[in-house]
């Protein structure tokens, strides 16, 4: 195991707030990694996905982000509360040094303090690297996820 002391920062509150605008501007880079595709005014995004419900923290080695996980938690039918996953990411030449493995430790330990019964996330075909890595972690495929795209 590498030799690197990860901590995770929160850098929203519960009710969609920034309460640490610095992380955020540091988190870009590495959550462009996973999506390309953000605007250019990342923070405006950014806002508006916590001002749905969305949650973000970071994982930091040496004051610089390597990791970032964008999160949720809402009510359903199926399970009744739960703790959703929208991105997970860290940063390419981080991979496999434990950042990881820090954030999802830390969003387990969340959503466990909150209620929920699990946590659940979605994860591109493509992406068989982070499978693999989700299925170390303990999490297991309990459905498909199906899209329709409209034009």
């Amino acid at each position: 195991m590498p030799d690197k002391t990860f901590h995770v920062v929160q850098i929203t509150g519960t009710r969609g707030e920034v309460t640490q605008p610095q992380w955020l501007a540091r988190a870009e880079l590495i959550h462009r990694q996973l999506r390309p595709q953000l605007p250019v005014d990342y923070a405006a995004k950014m806002r508006k996905v916590f001002e749905d419900g969305g949650e973000m923290c970071v994982a930091v080695v040496a004051e610089r982000v390597v990791g970032v996980a964008v999160f949720r938690e809402f009510e359903n039918t199926h399970v009744g509360r739960r703790f959703y996953i929208d991105d997970l990411v860290t940063d390419e030449s981080e991979r496999s040094t434990g950042a990881g493995r820090s954030l999802m430790s830390y969003l387990e330990k969340l959503a466990r303090d909150r209620g929920c019964p699990g946590l659940d996330l979605e994860s591109g075909t493509h992406r068989n690297r982070a499978h693999r890595f989700y299925f170390r972690e303990g999490l297991f495929i309990t459905a498909f996820s199906f899209r329709k795209e409209f034009q």
